[in-house]
């Protein structure tokens, strides 16, 4: 393969739903641009996408995939990525080292959840978007929904550049109103007829490439004001305006293909080569530091790992995106990420799971290399005196979590550095040792996403492993003030153990005032506040701690011991033993002895003080709440909305967007274990969702009540 140069190099995304045909499109493409013989299908588990075992068991894509085609002079780099909602990881990482997105949809479907999806990430990211109706030979495709729905969605904005004479098992001809000319199809696809529009479609054909020639002269001023004196554009003037459209978002370009029968994938890839922006008509990425970098093959080295997969017989493979500069094979490079030093001994342009060896590639080029020693998705590469560093790249948040564990304990280490890894190669597996729930937590996207990654270690890794509900992290607070008092005696010949330990405990909230007079059965407390420290506890909350001691009743060098006795405790909860947060307490009184008196004496006497106190204010468990965001289809929304309030959810509103009804509500972590599951058999795959931690709240009481019977059994068996 030879050497492209930044302006003959463009970077593609293949974007849509489970099923709309991007691996079977990815075929067609490599296919049209010699890069294979022969086009392989999913059925036959022979595609150049979707090669890894996992993938071919399950029948649909679980990574995305790079691949490279020469067309016409240019370099066309795309990314095939997994069409579930579950895989989104793939989707966001390609969409920041791509500058143009394929969004394929299938004709029988049009608009579908996981579209709105994907479409919602190009918003983030300012990604221009091409419409490819896929699947026009189906019986129930029907294009002209499809088109209405893309209407819902961008308005005037949505512009036909190819549309079909027919659908269904006949499709065999589309009429391209760029071009003005008929395309036409033998049975087995490949290079078609051209020819002139029929006398029936010319009608129809005019007005579209008004249209067309409309939207693309409002995306330049110059045009506009050509289109204004002569009243049309010229093929190579829309093509100007059609790509300054694209890069703004104005314009949003829809053509149709039938991939399996590799029908109209020619002339969209030449509408590629043509017209989609080069890297370096995009803004540049802009590094932690906040410099910019240009796609300047003359610039420093500098390249970005946005994807790692680990490979039978090869082992990692990284994939990187060259941001600045041009990389030879043998470059001695610096890792700014992790302070170490790295040789690319080899470089190759891709095509699935073939590689192809280059000597150098330059900015705004995609590829991969193996055998790296210390580099990790997300992590730079830089030539000598550079110090670029990225983190454009923002994933979503978990919405599925599982404690994981080996089956043989004997495996525990081995499971522990396999789930490390997996996190470096997809980042949306999170891995949590939990010191507090005393399991290791794997988070996801989904239960397939974990299904899968249990998959992978079972079969490639050969560990057994087994998943269950992670417990959840309660909280325990109080509701009211509480005294208590205890001393600590202990004698037993030589120096004794003497503290002795008076305090007060209530809830703690921001700007409460300090503490004044307290009454307990009768009996008065004047507080005067010597000194008071305030403690951010690692899992949240407060505990506020007030030294009103005075007459030195208790020595100042005892009050670390008895703030450690609480912490001790604060760490335990009594009703669940879950951590204890939002407490001040106030040590008032307490007594010394001259000789037995030590820090162990008053850490013990201030753990079990505080410990009485706390039994005694209203102690309440809290649980961990969620903001929750659901896309549903209209026709859904009775029964996603009974559900919710099922999982004890508060509706807080909802709003539609783009075809779709959005709930948002508030819904307790432990309503939500498996919510992915539930949602999807609920609505066949159509919605999806996105949670976020929104604060700890107040079990109800029967709730509660169910908690501390739980907990006392454990304690019983234990």
């Amino acid at each position: 393969m030879k050497v492209y140069q930044t302006n003959e190099i463009k970077n593609i995304s293949v974007l849509g739903a489970s099923r709309s045909g991007k691996t079977t499109l990815a075929e067609a493409m490599l296919f049209e641009g010699g890069v294979i013989k022969r086009r392989g299908s999913v059925e036959s588990q022979n595609t150049v996408s979707d090669y890894f075992p996992v993938e071919k068991e399950y029948g649909y894509s679980v990574f995305s995939t790079v691949f490279s085609v020469e067309w016409l002079g240019r370099k066309l780099n795309f990314i095939d990525c997994p069409g579930s909602d579950d895989f989104v990881g793939g989707t966001v990482a390609a969409l920041n080292v791509t500058d143009t997105a394929l969004m394929v949809l299938n004709a029988q479907y049009g608009v579908e959840v996981g579209t709105i999806n994907q479409l919602r990430c190009t918003e983030k990211v300012n990604k221009p978007v091409i419409f490819i109706v896929n699947q026009l030979d189906h019986e129930k495709a029907d294009f002209d929904n499809v088109v209405s729905q893309l209407k819902d969605l961008y308005g005037g904005k949505t512009v036909l550049v190819q549309y079909p004479i027919s659908t269904g098992a006949g499709f065999n001809a589309l009429v391209d109103v760029l071009k003005m000319k008929m395309y036409r199809w033998k049975p087995e696809g490949g290079e078609p007829e051209i020819l002139d529009i029929p006398d029936s479609e010319k009608d129809k054909a005019a007005e579209l490439h008004q249209t067309l020639i409309e939207a693309a002269a409002e995306n330049d001023e110059g045009l506009m004001e050509k289109f204004f004196d002569q009243g049309t554009l010229s093929e190579d003037e829309m093509r100007d305006g059609i790509r300054l459209g694209l890069i703004q978002r104005g314009i949003f370009p829809v053509f149709c293909v039938c991939a399996k029968c590799d029908m109209g994938v020619r002339r969209t890839m030449e509408f590629l080569r043509n017209v989609v922006p080069y890297v370096s008509d995009m803004p540049p990425v802009t590094t932690i530091e906040g410099v910019q970098v240009k796609p300047d093959s003359k610039g420093p080295v500098s390249l970005y790992f946005f994807k790692t997969t680990v490979e039978p017989h090869i082992g990692e493979v990284s994939y990187f995106k060259v941001m600045s500069g041009t990389v030879h094979e043998g470059d001695d490079l610096m890792n700014p990420d992790r302070g170490s030093k790295e040789r690319l001994a080899q470089i190759f342009s891709v095509a699935g799971q073939t590689r192809n060896k280059v000597e150098e590639m330059v900015a705004g080029d995609i590829g991969a290399t193996v055998k790296l020693k210390d580099v990790r998705t997300g992590n730079a590469l830089n030539s000598k005196g550079c110090e670029y560093r990225y983190n454009f790249v923002k994933y979503p948040n978990s919405k599925y979590s599982r404690a994981v564990r080996a089956v043989n304990e004997a495996d525990t280490e081995k499971l522990s550095e396999i789930l490390t890894r997996m996190h470096e190669e997809d980042p949306t597996w999170i891995i949590e040792q939990s010191k507090e729930l005393k399991q290791t937590i794997v988070s996801g996207q989904g239960e397939f996403h974990l299904k899968t990654l249990k998959w992978r270690i079972e079969n490639n890794d050969k560990i057994m492993i087994e998943f269950s509900e992670p417990k959840i992290p309660y909280r325990e607070t109080i509701t009211k003030a509480a005294r208590a008092d205890y001393r600590h005696k202990k004698q037993s010949g030589g120096a004794g153990q003497f503290g002795e330990v008076h305090l007060i405990v209530e809830p703690y909230s921001e700007g409460m005032p300090k503490p004044d007079i307290y009454r307990f059965n009768g009996q008065e407390y004047k507080i005067t506040v010597r000194d008071t420290q305030e403690i951010n506890l690692d899992w949240g909350g407060k505990l506020v701690f007030v030294n009103s001691i005075v007459g030195g009743a208790i020595d100042a060098r005892f009050l670390p011991a008895i703030l450690k006795g609480i912490m001790s405790r604060i760490e335990q909860g009594p009703l669940t033993g879950s951590y204890a947060r939002d407490v001040r307490v106030i040590v008032y009184d307490g007594k010394m002895h001259p000789v037995d008196s030590n820090e162990v004496s008053f850490m013990l006497a201030g753990r079990n003080a505080f410990s009485t106190a706390f039994k005694n204010a209203g102690p309440k468990i809290l649980e961990p709440v969620y903001n929750v965001e659901v896309s549903v289809p209209a026709d859904k929304l009775g029964d996603i909305m009974s559900d919710l309030q099922g999982r004890r959810a508060i509706i807080l509103g909802m709003s539609s967007e783009k075809g779709y009804e959005k709930l948002q509500a508030k819904v307790p972590l432990k309503e939500m274990s498996s919510y992915s599951t539930a949602l999807s058999s609920m609505t066949g795959g159509r919605a999806s969702f996105v949670m976020s931690f929104a604060g700890y709240e107040l079990v109800p009481a029967d709730v509660q009540e169910k908690l501390l019977k739980e907990y006392e059994a454990t304690q019983k068996e234990e």
